[in-house]
C-alpha cells in the first residue's frame, strides 16, 4: 500500500507536468497528498520541514546557476553571436552533411556554457532552412538538435558547465572535471551511436522518397538586413566559459583550502570550499562570459536590454522553481515508508553500487521528467551510502560522479520532460511526428552509462 500511495502521488506529477501544469503549484500538493495517505496528522511539519527546507536549499546553492546561465545565453542570443556561430558550422558542413552540423553547433554552445533551451531556439531557425534545402524530412530535425544539446555535453563530456554536471559536485566533492576519461568516452559512445541512428533514419526516408514535408508551422523567415556577426568572434565568449571553468576549478580550492570560516557573521560552521568549489567556478566563468560578449557587442545587447534580461530572469527563476520543487517533493518522498520499500528493492535486485545508482537516478529522471530534479532526489536521499560504499569498495568519488551526471540524462526525455515540449513547440511539430526517434536518443543515452560502468570495471579508466 506504501509504494502504491508513491506511485499515486509521482502519477499525479507526472499527469500536470505532462498537460502543461505548474510543476511550482502541483509538486507540493501531489507531495502532500502521499502524505495525507501515509500520516495524516503530519501534512504541516513535512510541509515545513521537508518540503520548503529542501526546496530552499536547492534553491540556495543552484540559483546563481540557473540565472547566470540564462543571462549568458540571452546575451549571446542578442549579440548574434549564437546565429554566427550556427551559420558557419551549417556552411562549413554543407547540406550534405546537415545533421553532423546541427549535432556538432548544438554540442559547442552547450558545451560552451549556453542554456538548453536557449540552443534550441537560436539552431532551430537555421536548421529548419538547411533540412528544407536537403530536403530531409523536418520530422527529425528535434531529434537532431535533442543529440547535440541534451546528452553528450550536457552531463558526459568533463568540464560541462550544464547544472546536470555541477549537481553531483556537491554531495561528492569532486569538480565537474570528473572521471574525464569515462566521460570522454561515453560521450563518444552517445554521439557515434546518436548520429548513426540518425543518418539511418535520413537514408531510409530517402529510399521512401520522403522530403522536407508539406505544410509545416512556425516555419523561419530569413532577415537579410541583420547584422553579420565573425564566427570567430562569436566563438571567444564560449572558449572563455571554458577556460575559466577549468582554470578555477583549481585555483579556488588552493585559494581557500578546505574550510572557510566567516569572520564577524553568524554561521552555522565553516563554509566547505570542497562542496562548493564547482559551483563558484561554473559562476565565475559565465560571468566572465558574459562580460566578454559585452565588450564586443555591447551595442547590440543594448538595443533591448532591459525586456530581453528581464526575461532571462523571469526563466531562470521559473526554472530554478520547477527543479527545486521537484527537489522538494522526492524529499518528501524519499521520507516515507513507500520509498524505503523501492530502495530496498532496488538494492536487492541491483547489488552492485554503480549500476545501483545507475538504475536509481534513470528510474527518478524519468518519473520526474528532470534530469536535474531526479538526480537531486536520488543523491539526497541516498548520496552519503553511495560514497561510503564506494570508499569501501575502492572507487573513486569521480567516478560515482560521472555515472550519476549521466545517468540523469537518460530516461529523463520521456513525453513529459519541459525541456523535450519546448523543442517541439520550437519546431512547430508534434509528438506523434517526431517522439519516436527522440525516445531512440534516450534509450542510447540510457546505454551510455552502463557503457562507462563496463569500461571502468573493465579497463580501470577513470
Amino acid at each position: 500500500m506504501d509504494v502504491l500511495i508513491i506511485l499515486l502521488a509521482l502519477s499525479l506529477l507526472i499527469l500536470v507536468a505532462y498537460r502543461g501544469f505548474s510543476v511550482i503549484v502541483f509538486a507540493p500538493i501531489a507531495a502532500m497528498l502521499a502524505v495525507v495517505l501515509t500520516f495524516p496528522s503530519m501534512v504541516l511539519p513535512y510541509f515545513s520541514g521537508v518540503f520548503m527546507e529542501k526546496m530552499v536549499d536547492f534553491v540556495k546553492l543552484y540559483f546563481p546557476v540557473f540565472l547566470l546561465g540564462a543571462l549568458f545565453g540571452k546575451v549571446i542570443a542578442m549579440s548574434g553571436f549564437a546565429k554566427a556561430i550556427t551559420a558557419f558550422t551549417l556552411k562549413t558542413f554543407g547540406p550534405n552533411r546537415s545533421i553532423l552540423a546541427i549535432v556538432l553547433v548544438c554540442a559547442l554552445l552547450t558545451y560552451g556554457g549556453v542554456s538548453l533551451f536557449v540552443v534550441a531556439f537560436a539552431v532551430y531557425p537555421f536548421g529548419a532552412v538547411l533540412f528544407k534545402g536537403a530536403n530531409i524530412p523536418k520530422r527529425l530535425l528535434p531529434a537532431t538538435i535533442a543529440l547535440g544539446a541534451f546528452t553528450f555535453t550536457m552531463d558526459a563530456f568533463p568540464g560541462s558547465p550544464q547544472i546536470q554536471n555541477i549537481i553531483p559536485t556537491t554531495f561528492y566533492r569532486t569538480d565537474t572535471w570528473a572521471a574525464p576519461w569515462l566521460g570522454f568516452l561515453g560521450g563518444m559512445f552517445v554521439f557515434a551511436t546518436g548520429l548513426f541512428y540518425l543518418q539511418w533514419q535520413k537514408s531510409k526516408a530517402k529510399k521512401r522518397g520522403e522530403g522536407y514535408g508539406a505544410e509545416h508551422i512556425n516555419e523561419p523567415e530569413e532577415n537579410p538586413q541583420e547584422k553579420k556577426v565573425s564566427p570567430y568572434l562569436a566563438l571567444l565568449p564560449l572558449l572563455v566559459v571554458a577556460l575559466a571553468n577549468k582554470g578555477f576549478t583549481y585555483w579556488i580550492p588552493a585559494y581557500y583550502g578546505n574550510t572557510v570560516e566567516l569572520m564577524g557573521i553568524p554561521a552555522d560552521g565553516p563554509i566547505e570550499v570542497s562542496r562548493l568549489a564547482g559551483i563558484w567556478a561554473v559562476m565565475i566563468a559565465l560571468i566572465l562570459g558574459i562580460v566578454s560578449v559585452l565588450v564586443f557587442a555591447y551595442k547590440e545587447v543594448g538595443k533591448n536590454f532591459n525586456a530581453e534580461i528581464n526575461t532571462a530572469v523571469t526563466g531562470a527563476l521559473v526554472a530554478t522553481l520547477n527543479t527545486a520543487s521537484e527537489y522538494g517533493f522526492g524529499a518528501v518522498i524519499a521520507a516515507l515508508p513507500g520509498f524505503q520499500s523501492v530502495r530496498t528493492y532496488i538494492s536487492s535486485t541491483f547489488s552492485d553500487l554503480l549500476i545501483n545508482q545507475a538504475v536509481t537516478i534513470n528510474v527518478l529522471s524519468g518519473i520526474t521528467g528532470s534530469a536535474s530534479g531526479g538526480m537531486s532526489i536520488a543523491l539526497a536521499a541516498m548520496g552519503d551510502t553511495y560514497l561510503s560504499a564506494a570508499a569501501e569498495l575502492g572507487i573513486p568519488p569521480e567516478v560515482l560522479h560521472r555515472v550519476a551526471s549521466m545517468a540523469s540524462g537518460g530516461m529523463d526525455t520521456l513525453p513529459h520532460n519541459g525541456a523535450i515540449i519546448t523543442l517541439l513547440l520550437v519546431c512547430g511539430l508534434t509528438h506523434r511526428q517526431s517522439y519516436k526517434d527522440i525516445f531512440v536518443l534516450t534509450g542510447v543515452k540510457t546505454a551510455g552509462v552502463f557503457f562507462i560502468i563496463a569500461l571502468y570495471y573493465t579497463f580501470g579508466i577513470v
